[in-house]
């Protein structure tokens, strides 16, 4: 493989991105498992609000896993790996609602401090698509946190 960027370089990227991937389908999972399970006053709200999120981050996961791919790497994909790679603690039982605003907004912030932590070596590597997908995905994130911290304020 020759693309500019060497194999060590590629292999640090392929990690981090791995990390990114194992955040954003515990993310996604954990999300849609509130959106089946949010009740009370605030539930079409959060059903739908959680259902934009999810979906959006589902087509996310491919994004970065073929990002990992392009780079010569194999994509994580199983439970294990993603319970090994990500920041993003499960959840106990099912939450009241405004409980499961506070996990999703931490996880949230958490993809973008993994997505900012990456920028390093992406930046030495000059590697400008792994910086755009992170770009857009900290964009994502970064929004999707703000509107579900606007649920907090009173």
């Amino acid at each position: 493989m020759d693309t500019g960027i060497s194999k060590k370089d590629r292999e640090k990227i392929a990690e981090g991105l791995s990390r990114l991937l194992a955040d954003s389908y515990t993310l996604y999972l954990k999300t849609h498992n509130f959106h089946w399970n949010v009740k009370g006053p605030m539930f079409n709200t959060l059903h739908l609000m959680f259902m934009g999120q999810y979906t959006e981050l589902w087509n996310a996961l491919d994004l970065i896993a073929e990002r990992i791919r392009a780079l010569g790497f194999p994509a994580p994909g199983t439970y294990r790996e993603f319970a090994a790679l990500t920041v993003i603690k499960e959840s106990e039982g099912v939450p009241e609602a405004t409980e499961m605003i506070k996990q999703l907004l931490s996880g949230q912030e958490a993809v973008v401090k993994t997505a900012r932590s990456i920028f390093p070596i992406i930046n030495k590597a000059g590697d400008e698509p792994s910086a755009d997908l992170l770009t857009q995905r900290m964009q994502i994130h970064e929004k999707n946190a703000w509107m579900l911290r606007s649920l907090l304020e009173t």
